[in-house]
């Protein structure tokens, strides 16, 4: 097999309140489908995912207040990457339009600087970009 994308399909609870939260992130709605709407997607530069209410995987809001450690297995809702170029600037752009930050900037020891940040439904965003090693 030879794929040539992937387009993630998150279950959430209210599509619209979706697109709005997606909005805020920065990304926009691209189309919606039905009356009213239960499928749709969103869009940020050539990433797609899909949205659809009430179906197709799993979601919800575990226990946890961090999205690292011994709760991640409270998480019930997707996980993904996202690669971009300055993780700080989407730290500071989400804590002035409430989106919940699980994980604020840190440097982690595979070389890749992570904000996680979870959708109101748990789905849980790895706001990633590479750092150079530093050679000795």
């Amino acid at each position: 097999m030879i794929a040539h994308g992937v387009t993630p399909i998150l279950n959430v609870t209210d599509i619209t309140a979706s697109f709005g939260w997606f909005e805020r992130l920065g990304w926009r709605k691209l189309w919606d489908w039905g009356e009213p709407p239960s499928f749709g997607a969103v869009g940020s530069g050539k990433v797609e995912i899909f949205l659809c209410q009430n179906g197709q995987g799993g979601r919800g809001v575990g226990t946890n207040k961090t999205t690292f450690g011994d709760e991640q297995e409270n998480d019930k809702g997707c996980w993904m990457s996202v690669w971009v170029d300055d993780v700080d600037t989407i730290h500071q752009h989400c804590l002035a339009n409430d989106i919940e930050v699980t994980m604020p900037p840190t440097n982690e020891p595979w070389n890749v600087r992570e904000l996680h940040i979870r959708h109101p439904d748990g789905h849980v965003f790895r706001i990633s970009k590479g750092i150079e090693c530093e050679e000795d």
